[in-house]
């Protein structure tokens, strides 16, 4: 078979399994040729090295790449969509995992900050219900001083006074007479000394 007769099958409307059964076989025909070209070629002088004829294997290569089955190009382009969905999956899983570890931490934070809070707001509430309590006894002492100094002074008064009432009660002065009745005054005249 000559490198540049070789059939290659084309893919037609009416084409079914057996056309790509065809390109199959195509590819490997070419394949096949690619191969013995190498296999036949010269060696080079001193070395493992063999003189190829570039264009005719390029060729060949081209056509046997262009008669690849239609199933190979769609299940070497959905192998590449399954990778690229793989990692575009995969970034997104590990997007959602640092976005569900970030608002972990973030509800941990406020809850060790409501607790905080709330203990502070209990300690703060018992300390002045204490110092409430406190003030409270202090004001009753000082107004007990107040008053039980109050009462004291009362009963100092209280005796003074009755003891002042009993003075007065022993001691008999003689009660003043009634004065004179005044005389009738006449409008007419005017007295100087009566009034």
């Amino acid at each position: 078979m000559s490198s540049a007769g070789s059939p290659v099958p084309q893919s037609g409307p009416g084409h079914t399994e057996s056309s790509s059964e065809a390109r199959r076989l195509a590819v490997e025909q070419l394949l096949g040729q690619a191969i013995r070209i190498v296999e036949r070629s010269r060696p080079m002088p001193f070395s493992t090295s063999v003189m190829i004829n570039g264009e005719e294997l390029l060729g060949i290569l081209q056509r046997a790449f262009t008669a690849l089955p239609e199933e190979l190009r769609a299940a070497r382009w959905m192998l590449k969509e399954r990778d690229d969905m793989r990692l575009r999956t995969q970034r997104e899983g590990e997007e959602i995992i640092a976005a569900a570890r970030a608002r972990a931490e973030q509800m941990v934070q406020r809850s060790e900050v409501v607790k905080a809070a709330e203990l502070r707001a209990r300690r703060t509430l018992s300390e002045a219900e204490e110092r409430a309590g406190r003030m409270k006894l202090e004001t009753e002492d000082w107004c007990d001083q107040r008053l039980a100094t109050f009462e004291a002074m009362l009963h100092k008064t209280l005796n003074t006074v009755t003891t002042g009432r009993q003075r007065l009660q022993d001691t008999q002065l003689p009660r003043p007479e009634a004065p004179a009745p005044r005389p009738p005054v006449d409008d007419d005249v005017f007295d100087q000394d009566v009034g």
